[in-house]
């Protein structure tokens, strides 16, 4: 794969927002299929929640980051969210590198602080794909972001881009529509544990490869939902932990790259550019991929899933739909993946769909999972990606500020 995203092992440490701040309130509002609540009303929701869970008022908010909302189309959401909340911050702005955003928001949030540009961060995100929108609105939303001149007139949709890369590993590594459809069955496994899971009913490998085709090799349930929601955290110095009520959640490594824009310009239809920003945010942490105790893997469909794994460090390049046959992303295994059941079965709100894997991943190093505990969970990732896996960024967390 070209070197898109050359590393940044030559930066001074002085640098590195590693340990510098962290993650102090966290909530969500419902998900799924929340009628009668518009885009604005869940993010005033999920605001409220992790104001409330870090003990402070909406005036101690100083900054806002925001994704776009598809059924909300501000073109400044965090600036029209924060005049409905009612606050005035200092530093504000609204982000759109598709799926990649939620993690691009807490390592901006962190240097941000760093940076002496503000204080306590409200990290948001929101939408309403199911109830705002109609389906052929919320698909039109997401695929019309696509290039208008050289990809969509030639019927190439967000949904086909992910396909091409499915069947490429298909051809290179031998990976089986079973093994995609078994991602899919683990986690509905996890969704089963999990309050407030859009869906609850069990499903099997069959049940996922008779469920109808959308874009070959993906069936109905390789593809993640459509949903309601909204997530929220606030991020804050690492020096000011004590004043919060809550447990915090340190931001150790971060690291992004972006490879493409237009999927026939991508340099590897099997390795990402998740190599180079998981490769940034484990320098910067001082781990390695065998450290992680739980995972938030963007799970779109369940082939970026296995790809995924991969790229990250968890297994071998080829050797992803093997570990997920294994069950090595569930309890027992060596990575618990996506333990709320993901995109594929927790929900999937847009932009917001990968705040709901930070909000999973903290809640795990917290220990307040309840069932779907994963024993003695430490450091956690998370990994968010979008656009036919043209931007990729990486978080890792972890319980204390140092390793």
């Amino acid at each position: 794969m070209l070197d898109a995203c050359p590393s940044s092992s030559s930066r001074p440490s002085s640098r590195s927002i590693r340990g510098r701040t962290a993650i102090v309130g966290a909530g969500r509002s419902a998900v799924g299929r929340v009628p009668g609540r518009s885009t604005m009303a869940l993010a005033c929701d999920a605001a409220k929640a992790a104001l409330t869970d870090a003990g402070i008022e909406r005036g101690a908010i100083d900054g806002v980051l925001t994704s776009v909302a598809f059924a909300a189309p501000f073109h400044r959401f965090s600036v029209a969210f924060s005049e409905y909340f009612g606050i005035v911050p200092t530093f504000s702005n609204t982000l759109q590198v598709s799926g990649a955003t939620a993690a691009t928001m807490f390592n901006i949030a962190a240097a941000a602080i760093a940076g002496g540009l503000a204080e306590n961060v409200l990290v948001l995100g929101a939408d309403s794909l199911l109830t705002g929108l109609s389906p052929d609105l919320a698909l039109r939303s997401m695929t019309e972001s696509r290039d208008q001149q050289y990809e969509m007139p030639f019927g190439i949709p967000v949904a086909n881009t992910f396909a091409m890369t499915a069947h490429r590993h298909m051809l290179e590594f031998g990976t089986t529509s079973e093994q995609f459809a078994k991602v899919a069955v683990i986690h509905r496994e996890h969704a089963l544990r999990t309050p407030g899971a859009q869906t609850t009913g069990p499903i099997t490998v069959d049940d996922v490869l008779s469920s109808g085709w959308v874009t070959t090799p993906y069936h109905k349930l390789d593809c993640s939902l459509i949903s309601d929601g909204a997530a929220a955290f606030i991020v804050s110095s690492a020096d000011r932990v004590g004043e919060f009520k809550s447990k915090p959640i340190y931001i150790l490594g971060a690291g992004e790259c972006y490879t493409h824009e237009h999927i026939f310009l991508m340099p590897s239809l099997t390795t990402t550019g998740a190599v180079q920003s998981s490769a940034k945010a484990y320098a910067m942490a001082g781990c390695t991929p065998r450290d992680i105790d739980v995972a938030g893997v963007y799970d779109c469909f369940t082939g970026t899933v296995i790809m995924m794994l991969e790229d990250l460090g968890f297994c071998p390049k080829g050797e992803g739909g093997r570990f997920v046959d294994d069950r090595q992303i569930t309890y027992g295994g060596s990575i618990p993946c996506n333990t709320h059941g993901g995109l594929l079965s927790f929900a999937h709100p847009g932009m917001p769909g990968s705040l709901l894997h930070f909000l999973e991943v903290m809640e795990q190093l917290r220990g307040t999972c309840g069932d779907r505990q994963v024993p003695g969970a430490e450091l956690g990732l998370v990994h968010s990606l979008g656009a036919g896996f043209a931007t990729q960024a990486t978080t890792i967390l972890g319980t204390e500020a140092t390793l």
